[in-house]
């Protein structure tokens, strides 16, 4: 573990994160921006199933937002993954990821995680396959929405990856 990781602190995110998670979102460079106004609800309405990645100051370095499915409450889904481009390549991410997938499966008994990449998004399918290869899990992938679907113009379809089950106790 670097010194930059081990001054890495992960936690629940609060309603004044929620402009550095837009901020990290803006400069990630793969991920679709959605309003500042939407994580500042995203970091009120649910932080119990998102974290934030801070540095040793406190400040916000990486974010993952999530949210339990409503027809398969045990399902996490993970909507974005982000991390500062200065604190990349540390393992960041894999931790958030742990983390957060440990918390909610030990207060909401989840069993799978699901989130959806673009064919593209190498660095989001190794993060979410070594997730995997680390629980002990299957993955399932799936065209969940493909290009046609989406109204804004060219969008890459978006592949469902499915990973579970979760083992009982997952380590970070």
């Amino acid at each position: 573990m670097t010194a930059v990781q081990a001054d890495v602190h992960i936690d629940r995110p609060s309603v004044a994160d929620g402009a550095a998670f837009w901020r990290l979102a803006k400069e990630s460079g793969t991920l679709d921006l959605n309003s500042s106004y939407s994580y500042l609800l995203w970091c009120r309405d649910f932080a119990a199933t998102s974290a934030v990645a801070r540095d040793g100051d406190g400040e916000p370095i990486g974010f993952v937002t999530g949210y339990l499915r409503p027809d398969r409450p045990r399902t996490l889904l993970v909507w974005q993954v982000a991390v500062d481009a200065a604190h990349r390549g540390r393992g960041i991410a894999a931790r958030l990821l742990d983390g957060l997938a440990a918390r909610v499966a030990a207060e909401r008994e989840v069993i799978c995680v699901e989130t959806t990449i673009t064919p593209g998004n190498t660095a989001s399918q190794r993060l979410f396959t070594s997730f995997a290869e680390r629980h002990g899990a299957r993955v399932e992938r799936e065209v969940v929405f493909d290009t046609p679907l989406f109204p804004d113009g060219p969008h890459d379809p978006e592949v469902l990856y499915r990973i579970g089950p979760l083992t009982p106790h997952l380590s970070h």
